[in-house]
């Protein structure tokens, strides 16, 4: 294996104002305990991410390198390190760390840690050349997936996939937002055998022919009805006034699941929408358990994935074509050392 270097390259918010990422050097710090240093090939640019950069979550400490699907291989371990060798390629998502201990720890729903830390929020990420992440919360990856496909799987796959877990068994199923995860769990809930509508933003004719392909029964504007009422909806979109939307659309007994870590007020609505046990329900980040199970899922089915990747130094450039709703599918950074 090749000497370690003493430093490496970085994107991070430095200045919140700037709502943009600077380039930076960091210190490579060895792994201890449990720990496990990733050399970093690829990175997925979730809108988690944007919502960092543009203010709408704020991380404890500056600068913070941001980035929670991570893709790398095995540098180093810390002598406590019990699961994976060195060149292993492992995934690191955005559930960094949990107390162990707690109730929710206990109970198998770590992912409601009041202490849980997240990577690239509470503690550095993956736009970067090198991560340190604790083993016991990485994934081995599937063979059959290059590093630019696994990359959203670390997010887009594994949040999405414990939304729809939400939703039950719905059989007819809404989609608002066909990004990263929603070009992703489509697919999933067509291998499932339900019936799939997606809702793009009004006009996006790129995404909805993406839609199309990928095999789902109807693709429209989130202004726009669908065939038939739905049995349930996953919201991927961050916008509150889709919530009223989508309860309009659903059948007695229905549910609307949310799956994004930030959205905009959700505007008042009639009781009329909510009533016949129709309900609002939240996803907060994901479990192990989320993560064995999709990936032993994604191991054994075929996920088409559409993706942009770009060069590390350019991470603000996809950012702001995800701002825009300019990435069809998932961006994706390339973060080999030597990149920047």
């Amino acid at each position: 294996m090749n000497t370690l270097p003493g430093r490496y390259l970085a994107m991070a918010l430095v200045d919140p104002a700037s709502h943009a990422l600077e380039q930076i050097d960091r210190e490579l710090v060895m792994p201890t305990g449990s720990q496990v240093l990733l050399r970093v090939s690829t990175c997925g640019v979730c809108r988690t991410d944007l919502h960092i950069v543009d203010g709408d979550l704020t991380p404890s400490h500056l600068p913070r390198v941001p980035g929670h699907e991570v893709v790398g291989v095995v540098a180093a371990l810390g002598p406590g390190c019990m699961r994976f060798r060195l060149g292993d390629r492992l995934g690191v998502p955005w559930l960094y760390g949990s107390c162990g201990h707690c109730a929710c720890c206990a109970g198998g729903r770590e992912n409601l840690c009041a202490d849980a830390t997240f990577t690239g929020f509470s503690a550095d990420g993956g736009y970067a050349e090198y991560v340190l992440a604790d083993e016991s919360y990485c994934f081995l990856l599937p063979d059959r997936y290059s590093d630019e496909q696994a990359a959203p799987l670390l997010c887009a796959g594994l949040i999405g996939y414990r939304a729809l877990r939400m939703a039950g068994d719905a059989r007819r199923l809404g989609i608002y937002g066909f990004g990263a995860a929603g070009h992703l769990i489509a697919q999933v809930a067509l291998a499932q055998g339900r019936t799939v509508f997606a809702f793009t933003r009004p006009g996006d004719l790129a995404a909805q022919t993406l839609a199309r392909a990928l095999g789902v029964h109807w693709a429209g504007g989130s202004d726009q009805a669908p065939p038939q009422d739905m049995d349930a909806a996953i919201l991927f979109a961050p916008a509150g006034e889709l919530v009223p939307a989508a309860l309009g659309r659903l059948e007695r007994g229905g549910v609307v699941v949310c799956a994004g870590i930030h959205m905009s007020d959700i505007p008042s609505f009639p009781y009329s929408l909510l009533w016949g046990e129709r309900c609002v329900r939240s996803v907060a980040n994901l479990t192990r358990r989320d993560g064995d199970e999709f990936f032993a899922w994604a191991a054994v089915h075929e996920l088409r994935l559409s993706v942009e990747t770009f060069p590390l130094r350019d991470a603000n450039r996809a950012l702001q074509k995800l701002r825009a709703g300019d990435i069809v599918g998932a961006a994706v950074l390339r973060c080999a050392p030597g990149a920047l």
